[in-house]
C-alpha cells in the first residue's frame, strides 16, 4: 500500500479570501465553498488541490511545509505576485539557479523559482 497527495490545506482564521487569492494566482477554480469553513482549489492541468480550512489558532510563526512554484519569467512572476497582495520574503541564488520566497496575505511562505540560466 502507498500513499497519494490528495491535497496540500493551509489553516487560516479567513479561508474565502485566502482561497480566492490563490485560486487567481494558479489560475485554479474553486470546486468547494463549505459553509464558509473549507474550501478546495482545482488546479488546471493537475489533480492536485489546495484546500483552505478555518481555524481559530493557526500556527505561529514560518510555516515549515511549503509550495515551490515555477515561471519562465521569474522577476515578472514576482512583480505580478507583489502587485496582488504577496510580500516578497528574501532572493535566493545557487550557481545558476534562481529563486524568490514570498508571502502570502495571510503570511504562508512559498518559493517561486525561475528556468536555469
Amino acid at each position: 500500500m502507498a500513499l497519494t497527495l490528495g491535497m496540500i490545506t493551509f489553516d487560516t482564521t479567513d479561508p474565502g479570501p485566502l482561497a480566492k487569492w490563490w485560486a487567481k494566482q494558479t489560475a485554479g477554480t474553486i470546486e468547494q465553498e463549505n459553509d464558509g469553513w473549507f474550501y478546495v482549489v482545482a488546479l488546471p492541468d493537475s489533480t492536485h488541490k489546495l484546500a483552505f480550512q478555518k481555524v481559530g489558532d493557526p500556527t505561529p510563526g514560518k510555516n515549515r511545509i511549503h509550495l515551490d512554484l515555477a515561471s519562465d519569467d521569474l522577476d515578472g512572476e514576482v512583480g505580478r505576485l507583489s502587485a496582488e497582495g504577496a510580500t516578497e520574503v528574501a532572493q535566493h541564488e545557487m550557481g545558476d539557479f534562481r529563486w524568490v520566497t514570498l508571502a502570502d496575505p495571510d503570511g504562508n511562505q512559498f518559493c517561486v523559482s525561475g528556468p536555469h540560466t
